[in-house]
């Protein structure tokens, strides 16, 4: 069951590896092969993790890169969620399976 409210992925980052493991955050960085600022903004929110940050993620922490993609979809889908009202989509009429495809 998806959480209702996940953390922002980089919190997981920033205490279950990065504190955890007593780094700071440049020796992470560095680790990572990412700037340091690059990391900050990751642990701090103001950036998502990409496909290449799960990979560098899984190779130095371990937990799998489909993982790390994982919290990132889930705290981005409740996000964007929260403004769902907002979005105006007319849904496309679906035909019925014994229904002729009209080309």
């Amino acid at each position: 069951m998806p959480m209702k409210n996940p953390p922002h992925p980089g919190l997981s980052v920033r205490y279950d590896c990065i504190e955890a493991l007593g780094l700071t955050t440049t020796a992470a960085a560095k680790i990572l092969g990412v700037t340091r600022q690059t990391l900050n903004n990751l642990v701090n929110g103001k950036s998502g993790i990409s496909a290449e940050m799960a990979i560098r993620l899984d190779k130095a922490f371990g937990g799998g890169a489909e993982t790390w993609l994982r919290l990132q979809m889930a705290y981005d889908l409740v996000q964007a969620r929260q403004h769902e009202g907002a979005i105006k989509v007319k849904p496309v009429a679906r035909r019925k399976l014994h229904e002729p495809r009209i080309a």
